[in-house]
């Protein structure tokens, strides 16, 4: 929950100029909902696509402050984020709504970015994999693991994200190769993006593993200089 018109312009404009030409890399942003039309219009010349930060699980109807897919279908966006840990924690979304929200996306034609991890104390007690196999597994009952080929899925330690902490490469590495395995024959093609604290000066070492094919940002996407030197260490 950043932003501004003024803040949006800059910090977009900014990107979008060293951002320009052919990458290998694919980026996106996901600003908040109210900014979707700004957004939309600064990046409509660019090579980055446009996200969003949730959306309902309901089609339509009296969902008083909610956003279906559809309505962000019609803004062009791409992407979804689903069952961000804020979500999870702060909004108590459960692993069974979260599954909905991954089906609603896909009916929309959207890509989910489904985001997984564990807290410090699951991760103490030796629980982190059986955290996330069951977020992952609780999405694969409903929706199937055909749904996963066109769909992303993120690791996102809590105890990682906004706390300066970082999991090393190989304990990244780890869950990544875990969650690839968990998805079965579709787990080589899927992407999986790792998400908690990831800074210029650990992304290299990230993206360097075998199963870490990007990032989802946090507070480093609210710096551009921060933001396109990660972009350039993905690419």
């Amino acid at each position: 929950m950043h932003g501004g018109r003024s803040f949006n312009a800059e910090l977009l404009s900014k990107i979008q100029a060293r951002w320009q030409g052919v990458h290998r890399a694919e980026v996106a942003v996901c600003p908040p909902f109210v900014y979707l039309q700004q957004a939309a219009e600064l990046l409509a010349e660019s090579n980055i696509v446009l996200g969003a930060q949730n959306l309902s699980e309901y089609d339509e109807g009296a969902f008083t402050g909610e956003v279906s897919g559809q309505m962000l279908a019609d803004w062009q966006c791409r992407y979804v984020i689903i069952g961000h840990n804020e979500r999870r924690r702060l909004q108590g979304e459960t692993d069974q709504r979260i599954a909905k929200k991954f089906i609603a996306a896909r009916e929309s034609e959207l890509i989910p970015v489904l985001c997984v991890g564990e807290s410090q104390q699951e991760r103490d007690s030796g629980n982190a994999l059986e955290t996330i196999g069951r977020q992952l597994n609780a999405v694969i009952d409903v929706a199937g693991l055909e749904s996963f080929r066109r769909a992303v899925v993120a690791y996102e330690p809590v105890w990682a994200v906004g706390t300066g902490k970082t999991a090393s490469p190989e304990q990244a590495q780890d869950v990544h190769r875990f969650i690839r395995t968990q998805l079965g024959a579709l787990g080589s093609s899927t992407r999986v993006l790792y998400g908690g604290s990831v800074k210029p000066a650990n992304a290299e070492q990230l993206f360097a593993m075998a199963d870490i094919d990007g990032a989802l940002l946090g507070g480093a996407s609210l710096n551009a200089d921060e933001f396109i030197a990660i972009c350039q260490a993905a690419d």
